[in-house]
């Protein structure tokens, strides 16, 4: 009877061989599956037999079966607790009081600019205004 991995499952099995690039781990009589240098912890990994040493029993997770070659992907990882959150830290700046540019003391200091704009509007087009009106009036 032969066994089916799936994906997510998690599963008991031996080392039974450690290379350069990973961990070969042997799940049953008929599997044996690779665990990736980058799927044997979180941050960075130096030496693989300072993990895992060959004749261990190990608990490990399917992440991945290939259809055609039926091997097999394994993770010790993604059993792990990570210490990072799963969403990134909100950035904390003090509140900074700004004070409008509005107010009673600016319309002080604008008002003289705003008739001398106003009245020299008036003196330029003020005959064409005039004009206007009377035109759409009749």
């Amino acid at each position: 009877m032969t066994k089916e991995y799936k994906i997510g499952d998690i599963v008991e099995g031996k080392v039974t061989g450690i290379q350069n690039y990973g961990i070969f781990v042997q799940l049953d009589e008929e599997h044996q599956g690779l665990i990736h240098i980058s799927e044997c912890q979180h941050g960075f990994v130096s030496e693989l037999e300072d993990i895992v040493a060959i004749g261990d029993q190990i608990k490990v997770m399917v992440i991945d079966v290939d259809e055609y070659s039926h091997k097999i992907s394994l993770s010790l990882r993604q059993l792990q607790a990570t210490s990072t959150p799963p969403f990134p830290a909100r950035i904390k700046h003090k509140p900074r009081r700004r004070q409008a540019n509005i107010g009673f003391k600016t319309i002080e200091k604008m008002m003289p600019n705003w008739i001398e704009e106003g009245l020299e509007l008036i003196e330029k087009d003020g005959l064409n205004l005039n004009k206007n009106k009377s035109d759409k009036g009749d």
